[in-house]
């Protein structure tokens, strides 16, 4: 693509941040969408919350807004809305979107908003210096749980697999081939899409090395048109931990319906 997506903003995130292998997956994705003519560059459109990820906007040089804490979804959703020929997506913490947005993320997946949902799944709130969340595993010692967290942690995936998303999977941060190719999946899905990027906290919350023999990826034969299955799958948190698609569902987006009625 004959177009430079980087700005000449300065990356002030942690040295060594897997923010900035999302960050790398994204421009990619982006790119070969563009190039595939699947996505036309000047209807690209990228939000963000608040939180380390929200700096995403200030480094790629797409069409950009930042939103207030927890109300990226329904931000998103109102671009939609506003100018269907978008492509939307969106960037979110664990804590921005499960702790304050997490009534707007289950509406959004209810009523199948064709929208693009990313979330850099920390497990912790990392811009105020590592407090729980509400996915911070049972035990987790933070600023705000010194002595461990008493709370059990949502499962995300099965949440909005729940709440009715058209689009699940989960992706590695740094995996970047992976998460760039779930990426463009995602943007092709016509509804809400849902990808949790799990993301080692370098500096707050390092799980890479605990994750190094977990990650398995899902095969070609696993059925992603089965919401049973999927439903099963995403529960698996033992000795392994599934990444991949685990559904996809067409069925009329909320903008398809509210544009053309329903027939």
């Amino acid at each position: 693509m004959n177009f430079n997506s980087s700005t000449q903003a300065k990356i002030t995130w942690c040295p060594g941040c897997t923010n900035s292998a999302i960050l790398i997956a994204f421009r990619q994705a982006v790119s070969e969408l563009v190039e595939e003519q699947k996505v036309e560059l000047k209807n690209v459109v990228i939000l963000s919350g608040i939180g380390c990820h929200g700096k995403i906007t200030d480094y790629v040089n797409f069409n950009s807004f930042t939103s207030l804490h927890g109300r990226l979804v329904p931000t998103m959703t109102g671009v939609k809305i506003g100018n269907p020929s978008l492509s939307v997506f969106g960037f979110s913490g664990d804590g921005d979107t499960f702790d304050e947005g997490v009534a707007h993320l289950a509406h959004a997946a209810r009523r199948n908003s064709d929208i693009n949902l990313f979330i850099h799944n920390n497990q912790l709130f990392a811009l105020t210096t590592g407090q729980a969340t509400a996915l911070s595993p049972k035990g987790f010692k933070g600023r705000s749980t010194p002595e461990g967290n008493l709370e059990e942690p949502f499962n995300p995936l099965l949440f909005v697999l729940g709440a009715g998303a058209s689009f699940v999977a989960r992706t590695y941060a740094l995996d970047i081939p992976g998460t760039k190719d779930i990426m463009k999946k995602a943007a092709e899905h016509k509804g809400f899409s849902f990808v949790e990027i799990v993301q080692p906290c370098i500096t707050f919350f390092d799980t890479r090395e605990a994750l190094k023999d977990k990650r398995y990826f899902l095969d070609e034969t696993y059925p992603t048109n089965n919401l049973s299955i999927a439903l099963e799958k995403v529960q698996e948190q033992g000795e392994k931990i599934p990444f991949g698609i685990f559904y996809e569902n067409q069925r009329p987006s909320f903008e398809e319906l509210l544009h053309n009625g329903l027939k």
